[in-house]
């Protein structure tokens, strides 16, 4: 496994357990702004991981597709995920 793989990995286990915390923050009636901050904080995890995994995609998948003469189609999946992005 690479390197970007296994800082997504890690990421998303670290975001796993504050989603964790956060059902248990509000279970226990905590403060909303307490919970906001922990989602807020939760979200960049996944902001990470998924930046890490589109990074390994585009040095890998995609400079290999390119090499194949078939990255047009791998462009098109990274601009599908870009929009998807943009659309918040």
């Amino acid at each position: 496994m690479n390197e970007e793989k296994s800082k997504a990995i890690q990421a998303l286990k670290t975001s796993r357990g504050q989603i964790d915390g956060i059902i248990k923050m509000i279970e226990d009636g905590r403060y909303c702004i307490d919970i906001s901050n922990q989602i807020v904080a939760a979200q960049a995890l996944l902001k990470k991981a998924n930046m890490l995994i589109l990074k390994q995609h585009m040095n890998h998948c995609v400079k290999d597709a390119f090499l194949h003469d078939t990255g047009e189609e791998k462009v098109d999946e990274i601009m599908g995920i870009l929009e998807k992005l943009l659309e918040k």
